[in-house]
């Protein structure tokens, strides 16, 4: 493992015990499903504990056409041979490294067939096309996220599923802990870092509004770089916050009406 002080490790806060619940599963041998909204740290976190176990990490970003074949890998034209490479998922359970999913559910429904082999007793990998079944080592981990704010009828993630997981659940932090992390990945200054941490607090409290969720922690930090960068603070919320928040006129002016009481 290395040190937390080792500058190239990627910075996370943590709000809780999650790093130590990602070692123990991990020591253990447990697939973790991490849940939470867009934008919160979920991503960074599976980077830091990545690089803080000295892991290689593999990420896939699913997506409705993603399918158990781009996980495992195919045959392809090389040099005019059949080759077969190897996707993520295997890549990952060859080296005995960590193949992150993030937002699992959107992928294909066959994806979940070939994950329950590995989320089990069994840690195997069956590659049909080549004949191979491969044991995950000691050191492979999978790693799962999803939001559950976004779930509906067709896209859900089945308790089936769910339930082969040690889950954790994310959120966004507070402000003592997101005030110093946007001062940090923006280089902003305490007292604007402040308000906009406000500001999102605002925003998050909002009901009725058309807005699906909050400001993310993710968006404070793009607004906090384009004002450290030297935009107007008025012009960094409208690009950053408030234009990728909603495309609804009335939404919008209600948005800058908050923002116009934090900063008037």
């Amino acid at each position: 493992m290395k040190d937390l002080n080792t500058p190239d490790l990627p910075f996370y806060h943590a709000q809780s015990d999650e790093c130590a619940l990602f070692e123990t599963a991990h020591a253990n041998g447990l697939p973790l499903l991490l849940k939470g909204p867009t934008g919160c740290g979920k991503t960074r976190f599976v980077e830091h504990m990545a690089a803080r176990l000295d892991l290689p990490l593999h990420t896939v970003a699913c997506h409705d056409d993603l399918s158990a074949a781009d996980l495992i890998g195919r045959y392809l034209l090389k040099g005019g041979e059949t080759v077969w490479v190897d996707g993520p998922l295997t890549r990952a359970v060859r080296e005995g490294g960590i193949c992150y999913l993030d937002e699992v559910v959107e992928a294909r429904k066959d994806v979940t067939v070939v994950l329950h082999p590995l989320t089990d007793d069994r840690r195997r990998l069956v590659i049909d096309k080549t004949g191979e079944e491969l044991v995950a080592p000691k050191r492979f981990m999978l790693v799962a996220s999803y939001n559950p704010g976004y779930q509906n009828i067709l896209k859900r993630l089945k308790p089936s599923t769910r339930q082969r997981f040690v889950s954790v659940g994310f959120d966004f932090p507070s402000p003592k802990v997101e005030i110093p992390v946007v001062q940090r990945e923006s280089g902003l200054d305490e007292a604007r870092a402040t308000a906009l941490v406000r500001l999102a607090g605002k925003i998050r409290a909002l009901s009725g509004m058309d807005l699906e969720e909050g400001v993310s922690t993710r968006l404070l930090i793009y607004a906090a770089t384009l004002i450290a960068g030297g935009m107007p603070v008025d012009r960094a919320l409208e690009a950053a916050v408030i234009e990728p928040l909603s495309d609804e006129p009335d939404t919008q002016q209600a948005l800058r009406d908050l923002a116009a009481v934090i900063y008037g």
